[in-house]
């Protein structure tokens, strides 16, 4: 009978112990969130844990409780030296070290599974455990919510991809990594720069040989300027070509007036709400002296966000940018 009880006490003194660390490493607020997703343990869970200070009373007084009664329990059948010695094997291995260590792995799983038990004891031991609980709530307040970063948050992404059991495959990861750090560049490092950038002048005619030229850039959309480059005065839709007599006709009569400019020092998500307000898709970029750097669309920035870049049957250059570099390259090397 001895046995049965002093494996009894241990059996709970692991429990207590496992549980405590167990069910209180878990993060409430993230409990919460699962259990909003559907996550059936974590529905069992987060009526018990979001009570913290309670839930930790109960556990700790529970397992200061079984353990002092198996040292004193041990203390009857044996002699006292080997009662203290024989308890503390046995609290430090069974009941401490062995539990926690497997409970700390599978705490979700083993907290769903032992609910119904917690829920005994939080009852049983509800006089002496919530006016601790109570005293602790007023001086500690609750839990406060772990907050990450963006930085943290992208290496969850990168190291929730390479689980199965995220669901994340590798275009959602470069899509959300890509949607939280394009924020973080500016206009300059995206946009198309103005030494490449295909502009018309507004006083040249139409002519067959520059509608096949406009005809194989691919592009939708190009910027007028008057005189000089650095003179932008409207915006050619090849829309507004389609079905119309053109052929000898200026630039300038078919343009938009309408042009909005934005500094090529300006962060990317600025520029994205300033498309989305003015419900317009090329703004020209400025530097602080209002000289032209380039143009900036709104493929642009949605190829940031997706990771990679967005081309049609039509396009012939894949990278404007890298023929700009060159250009400055070949400069320097003829100079």
């Amino acid at each position: 009978m001895e046995y049965v009880i002093t494996l009894l006490l241990i059996g709970f003194s692991a429990l207590f112990s496992g549980l405590t660390l167990g069910l209180m490493g878990l993060d409430v607020h993230e409990l919460k969130r699962k259990a909003k997703l559907g996550d059936k343990n974590a529905i069992k869970i987060y009526p018990i844990r979001k009570h913290g200070n309670l839930l930790l009373a109960t556990l700790l007084l529970g397992n200061v409780g079984v353990n002092s009664a198996l040292s004193v329990f041990l203390g009857s059948i044996a002699t006292g030296v080997v009662a203290g010695i024989v308890a503390t094997a046995l609290i430090f291995l069974f009941g401490e070290i062995i539990p926690q260590a497997v409970i700390s792995r599978h705490a979700l799983k083993f907290g769903a599974q032992t609910t119904w038990l917690v829920w005994i004891f939080l009852a049983l031991l509800f006089p002496l455990t919530y006016p601790i609980a109570w005293v602790l709530n007023k001086m500690l307040g609750s839990e406060m919510p772990t907050i990450y970063s963006k930085h943290e948050l992208i290496e969850f992404i990168e190291e929730h991809e390479d689980s199965v059991e995220s669901n994340i495959d590798a275009d959602e990861e470069r899509i959300l990594k890509g949607a939280l750090t394009f924020s973080d560049r500016r206009v300059e490092e995206v946009m198309t720069p103005a030494s490449v950038a295909m502009m018309l002048d507004q006083n040249q005619k139409f002519t067959t040989t520059l509608i096949i030229k406009l005809r194989k850039t691919g592009h939708s959309r190009f910027p007028v300027y008057n005189g000089q480059q650095n003179n932008i005065v409207g915006l050619l839709y090849i829309k507004n070509l389609v079905g119309r007599e053109i052929i000898g006709k200026h630039v300038g009569e078919l343009m938009n007036n309408t042009v909005y400019s934005v500094s090529s020092k300006s962060k990317l998500d600025d520029v994205l709400n300033a498309f989305i307000n003015t419900r317009n898709h090329m703004f020209v970029a400025i530097d602080e002296f209002k000289n032209v750097e380039g143009v900036i669309t709104v493929e642009d920035i949605l190829e940031e966000i997706v990771g990679q870049e967005i081309m049609d049957e039509s396009d012939r250059v894949a990278d404007l940018r890298k023929m700009a570099k060159n250009k400055k390259s070949n400069l320097k090397t003829a100079l």
